[in-house]
């Protein structure tokens, strides 16, 4: 509706708001921006899972005495329960410590984005095992 003034005549108003150009726009870059989530939700989760099954591999009863080949196969054990499918046994680096052992994993995962464009995550992690309890 439109305000009559004194004359007779109508009185435009000036609308506001996005335009159709606009709304796509501010739609597409949501969009990609949802996609590359997806793209790096992924990775992420599988890294807390590899930094979950170190930590429950620190506390278990015995770690520090355990060979690092065994600490190695509980670690992939956990690691198969979870579908993690990046980490490798060449990733897995043992080295020793007062009182037991320091574990560290560095693996990267690589992931197509767009075209011939990837996405690259590398994660570096270590955890103490210096676990002893009753065995």
């Amino acid at each position: 509706m439109h305000a009559r003034r004194a004359g007779g005549s109508t009185m435009k108003r000036k609308q506001s708001g996005m335009t159709l150009t606009s709304f796509v726009v501010v739609l597409a870059v949501v969009g990609f921006g949802l996609y590359i989530g997806m793209k790096l939700f992924p990775m992420y989760q599988e890294y807390y899972s590899v930094r979950t099954a170190m930590k429950g591999l620190a506390n278990e009863a015995g770690s520090a005495n355990m060979d690092p080949s065994k600490l190695q196969d509980l670690f992939f054990r956990r690691l198969y329960i979870n579908y993690s499918e990046n980490v490798k046994k060449e990733d897995v680096k043992f080295e020793r410590i007062d009182g037991g052992w320091r574990m560290k994993v560095n693996y990267e995962v690589r992931r197509e984005l767009v075209g011939n464009l990837d996405v690259v995550g590398k994660f570096d992690t270590s955890q103490d095992m210096i676990g002893r309890g009753v065995e």
